[in-house]
C-alpha cells in the first residue's frame, strides 16, 4: 500500500481546509491510519485518528472540535476535514497507516507513510 496526501494550501485564520490521503490498495481498509503534522524544527506530532471501519476516532486536545477524520474505504481514502484554523496550525502534514489502530499515536511507531502537504495559515 502506498500513502498520497493532498489538499494542503494558504487559507486565513478562521477558514478551512480538506485533507485527503488517498491508497493504493483495497487492502487499506485494513489498516487504522492518522494524520501528523511537522512545524519547522519541531518533531512530528499526532493530529487525529481513525479506525479500519471508522467506528472510533481520537483526537489531539488543540484540534478536538475543529477537525474531524473520516474515511471511505469504497474509495480508499481518508479525510481530515480542518475548520476555524489557526496560524499555530500552520505545518506539513502526513498521513501514515498501521494495522493497530492503538500504535497510530507515536509516529516513530509506523512504516507507512504519504508524503507530506504543506498547511499555512496566516493572521
Amino acid at each position: 500500500v502506498q500513502l498520497q496526501a493532498s489538499g494542503g494550501g494558504l487559507v486565513q485564520a478562521g477558514g478551512s481546509l480538506r485533507l485527503s490521503c488517498a491508497a493504493s490498495d483495497r487492502a487499506f481498509s485494513d489498516y487504522a491510519a492518522g494524520w501528523f503534522r511537522q512545524a519547522p524544527g519541531k518533531e512530528r506530532d499526532f493530529v487525529a485518528r481513525i479506525s479500519q471501519r471508522g467506528g472510533l476516532t481520537y483526537y489531539r486536545d488543540s484540534v478536538k472540535g475543529r477537525f474531524t477524520i473520516s474515511r471511505d474505504n469504497a474509495k480508499n481514502t481518508v479525510y481530515l476535514q480542518m475548520n476555524n484554523l489557526k496560524p499555530e496550525d500552520t505545518a506539513v502534514y502526513y498521513c501514515a497507516a498501521d494495522f493497530d489502530y492503538n500504535r497510530v499515536i507515536l509516529a516513530s511507531n509506523l512504516g507507512l507513510w504519504g508524503q507530506g502537504t504543506q498547511v499555512t495559515v496566516s493572521s
